[in-house]
């Protein structure tokens, strides 16, 4: 059954950031540090490895009761009993992804314009990842969002709002000035020397400009 989620501090996985390091290992520093919801997201491994993974960190998320959301994966989701699954604009379409994968599971939406973000919220979706905001290597193929489009989604739509693309320590402040309900990371808190430590930091810097 669905339970409220906090978005603030939503970490996405990026096996490039982690400098070789252990990825359970890491997650546990993060989720130490503060990070409320974890998404993760393999595009380059095999259906085998990404279930292998998966099944990894579910037992993490669970020990932490922390939801875990699978990228794109419905499958994996399924399969380990994630907590939700998150697509894009490209991926299967939220009606059928909605339909698959039941009520009580969250369904997250990418979004770049408010146009798509009411679709999303009308076909199903439980919230909305809107960027990207700043420039990043994470992800390729990214549309920009500028502060104020995030800003007036948000006024719009009904449904939680996370804000995603190159968010950091640097730029927190303004994104949390947007009044949107969460922000996306991934090197930010994974490429960090201290992983535990970056998560705090952002974790404060965003909490820090609630009203």
């Amino acid at each position: 059954m669905k339970y409220k989620v906090n978005y603030e501090l939503y970490l996405v996985t990026d096996q490039n950031s982690l400098k070789g390091r252990n990825l359970i290992s890491v997650l546990e520093d993060a989720i130490s540090g503060g990070v409320t919801i974890v998404q993760l997201r393999e595009k380059n491994v095999t259906s085998l490895e990404f279930y292998e993974i998966a099944s990894k960190v579910r037992l993490l998320t669970l020990q932490y009761n922390i939801p875990l959301i699978i990228n794109d994966r419905l499958d994996i989701a399924l399969a380990v009993d994630a907590d939700g699954v998150h697509v894009g604009q490209n991926d299967l379409p939220v009606k059928a992804a909605r339909k698959l994968l039941g009520k009580h599971k969250l369904l997250g939406v990418s979004a770049a314009t408010l146009e798509e973000a009411l679709k999303a919220q009308e076909d199903g979706a439980d919230y909305i990842g809107v960027g990207a905001l700043f420039p990043t290597n994470t992800k390729a193929d990214t549309r920009r969002v500028t502060l104020e489009q995030i800003t007036q989604i948000k006024k719009v739509v009904d449904i939680p709002v996370v804000g995603i693309g190159g968010i950091n320590e640097n730029n927190m402040a303004a994104v949390r000035v947007t009044g949107i309900d969460g922000a996306a990371v991934a090197s930010a808190i994974l490429a960090a020397d201290s992983v535990k430590d970056a998560a705090e930091r952002l974790c404060k810097n965003f909490t820090s400009n609630l009203k």
